[in-house]
């Protein structure tokens, strides 16, 4: 494995000078802080892969989408409603 194969959150080994090691160090830490801090990037990748699921599902169970496409429409119907409700007292 070489340097360019390795994930941007590893330390490279076999780093002998302190202040390169060191230097690498906070790279890869301040690498994984963005990565971690990114909401909106890890929004944006939950959000295709639970698109790209729910058309998977949907294409084998149409019947199951369909039921979960009427349930959360029922739920979301629901909240409004109570919303709606609590407001106009």
């Amino acid at each position: 494995m070489t340097n360019s194969d390795l994930p941007i959150t590893a330390v490279p080994g076999g780093i002998v000078d302190p202040v390169a090691s060191a230097r690498a160090e906070l790279k890869a830490a301040l690498a994984a802080i963005e990565i971690k801090g990114n909401v909106p990037r890890r929004l944006d990748k939950a959000s295709k892969r639970a698109a790209v699921r729910l058309r998977l599902f949907s294409e084998r169970n149409p019947a199951g989408a369909i039921a979960i496409a009427v349930g959360a429409a029922a739920v979301v119907g629901s909240a409004v409603w109570v919303i709606a409700r609590a407001i106009s007292r």
